[in-house]
Parts: C-alpha cells; structure tokens; sequence
C-alpha cells in the first residue's frame, strides 16, 4: 500500500467510526432527526432481537421515540469495533462493514429523589452496521441489534 491509500483508509476509517458515534449519541439524546439523517434514503434497522421492529430507518425512528420515553436516561457505550471495507462497483473502499459490542444502560429516573437517574434496565449485545460512502460522508445503509442479554431490577 502507499502513504497515500493508507492515509485515504485512515480517514475511512475515523469517519465510519464518527458515524457510529453519532448514532449512539442521537438515540440517547432521543434526536430522532439526527438519527434519519444518518441513514441512505432506502436504510433499514433490525431491534428485533430486542423485542422491536425492523423497517426503514424512519419507521424505526418512530417507533424508538415511543418506546424509550419511558427511560429519559439512555447512554450507549459502543466499543470493540471492527470496520471492514469492501468493493461497491469495483471502488474500493466504498462500503464498510462493522461489528461493535455494545452496552447500554437505561433508567426511568424514578425513585430517585430528583437525583441523577440510577439504571433501571442494561442490556448488552453486538451491532452489525452497514455504511456506505455517499456524496454527503458515509452513511448507514444497516443497522442490526444483536441483543446477547439484559438485567431488570
């Protein structure tokens, strides 16, 4: 490899991994917004091994908003990721596949005496995203939750 294709990979790279982050960061600030922004015009999540749904991004979108009002404190912690990429009409580079593991704590804020809010649900598992390189930056084409398990109180 070059400097220069090394460098081009690199910067790949930081931008998939900023996408990722921004995606933990718009479903646990409940921006529902910045979550559709993040996907192409035909993207799809998967929350089935969750208990949700699976449909197009804006569907999914709704349908997080209701379900997580009941936990006002979310914080997705995304770690051990591994970005792939791979050829899209003989490009290289022009998609990118990544399997991070997550944990995400979740609290209602109940009981809590107007305190920070304590956890009242975690849950942890491994995503699978798929991005591809727009004209806009690299977006989400994928999205699948693989929910390993869960501790209630």
């Amino acid at each position: 490899m070059t400097q220069r294709v090394e460098l081009a990979t690199v910067l790949d790279r930081l931008a998939v991994d900023g996408l990722i982050t921004d995606y933990a960061v718009a479903v646990d600030d409940g921006d529902w917004e910045a979550y559709r922004r993040l996907f192409t015009a035909d993207g799809r999540a998967d929350y089935r091994s969750a208990g949700g749904i699976e449909g197009e991004a804006r569907t999914v979108a709704e349908w997080l908003a209701e379900s997580l009002r009941v936990f006002p404190m979310r914080q997705h912690l995304i770690v051990n990721r591994r970005v792939r990429f791979e050829i899209l009409e003989r490009d290289t580079g022009d998609t990118a596949l990544v399997q991070a593991d997550y944990v995400n704590p979740m609290g209602t804020g109940a009981g809590n005496g107007g305190g920070s809010a304590v956890p009242d649900f975690v849950c942890g598992g491994r995503y699978g995203f798929g991005a591809v390189r727009t004209d806009d930056g690299w977006r989400l084409r994928e999205v699948v939750v693989r929910e390993k398990w869960r501790r209630l109180p």
